[in-house]
């Protein structure tokens, strides 16, 4: 199993400097991979871009970005240029997002998920591969080919977590990104469901990337608290809620990897035998406990 890390959405006056050094100090560390989600701060494959494009050897990628307000094939576009700018080490994670997000704010309408994510894939994929795309459906038409260089293909990831979509991330892509997602649920339900679709779509067996908060402690108490506040929208938006439920957790803080190094490793063991490939530490505490935290996360590298 591969160890990356999440990267914080930055804030402040030189927000893409901070991601360079986070970047770097990442992959100075060695971690596999970093990931950026994408909500209502910087652009994440725009900061990816600048960025990673001056910190080699380390995978970026995203976790995720919307596909409602992106034209698929604008969204190649910039995915193919970002690409170019970190030499071939982008996997383009991409997502539905949530109702309240796209209908609510941004006035899409959000009735069909699953087809629109359907029909976005008829359009996305040949373009990240190369291929013009022509696709006339019910939510994305297109008819358009792209000459924007990339050293090779595009892989993707879907941020998928119910059967169906699960099914079709793996019959037509690289695997699923996932959040707020315990061992049980990865192990019962998400590998058994997407490595079956991939199997009988003739695909190689996917990548099942799963971000969780993690805080090595002696205070796990304490840890879990902080994460229930940290993370509390994420146990109100249905998605998420229906993996808290099939893990039988409460809330965010009950999927939370807490505890010393010994209790940390075992969780992160738990996920391995599920049958995570890709485990990226969501690291939510700052003084003695993020130091150790992250010097714990080095060791997983040795």
């Amino acid at each position: 199993m591969r160890i990356g890390v999440s990267l914080r959405d930055p804030s402040g006056r030189s927000p893409i400097t901070a991601l360079r050094e986070e970047l770097q100090r990442a992959a100075d560390e060695g971690f596999a991979s970093a990931w950026m989600s994408n909500i209502f701060g910087v652009d994440a494959l725009t900061a990816l871009a600048v960025a990673g494009s001056g910190v080699p050897g380390i995978e970026v990628g995203t976790a995720a970005v919307p596909t409602y307000p992106r034209h698929p094939a604008a969204l190649a576009q910039q995915a193919r240029t970002v690409a170019a700018a970190v030499d071939g080490r982008l996997v383009l994670g991409i997502g539905l997002s949530h109702k309240i997000v796209i209908e609510d704010m941004f006035g899409y309408d959000y009735s069909r998920p699953i087809l629109h994510m359907r029909e976005y894939l008829a359009v996305l994929l040949p373009l990240l591969d190369k291929q013009p795309a022509s696709f006339s459906g019910t939510t994305v038409r297109a008819n358009i080919g792209l000459t924007t260089p990339s050293p090779g293909r595009v892989p993707v990831v879907v941020a998928a977590l119910g059967a169906q979509m699960l099914r079709l991330a793996g019959e037509q892509t690289d695997g699923t990104v996932l959040w707020m997602t315990g061992p049980a649920t990865v192990r019962d339900h998400v590998v058994p469901v997407i490595t079956a679709a991939a199997r009988d779509a003739g695909r190689p067996s996917p990548r099942v990337v799963c971000l969780l908060p993690v805080c090595v402690t002696d205070d796990p108490d304490g840890a879990r608290e902080r994460a229930a506040r940290v993370f509390a929208i994420y146990g109100d938006l249905p998605s998420y809620r229906a993996m808290l439920d099939r893990e039988g957790a409460a809330g965010p803080a009950d999927v939370a990897i807490v505890g010393d190094e010994d209790a940390v490793a075992a969780q992160i063991g738990q996920l391995a035998d599920a049958g995570v490939t890709d485990f990226v530490a969501a690291e939510y505490t700052i003084g003695a406990d993020g130091t150790r935290t992250r010097a714990f996360l080095r060791t997983l590298l040795i």
